[in-house]
């Protein structure tokens, strides 16, 4: 079995008996997010918090 089959089975083995599909496809969604942003981090795929107050400065 693949990493994503064992996230997307451990997620929902987590979840509460009477979570409704759009909460559990919401914590596969930001489990998804997290796991892309730590492979990214590890790639050495980073700006520095300067650089991000910047961009965001931008957006405004």
């Amino acid at each position: 079995m693949n990493a994503a089959k064992r996230m997307v089975m451990t997620v929902i083995r987590e979840q509460p008996e009477d979570s409704s599909y759009d909460e559990i496809v919401r914590e596969l969604a930001f489990r998804g997010m997290v796991e892309r942003g730590l492979k990214e981090a590890k790639a050495g795929k980073l700006i520095s918090h300067g650089e991000m107050g910047r961009r965001i400065r931008k957006w405004r």
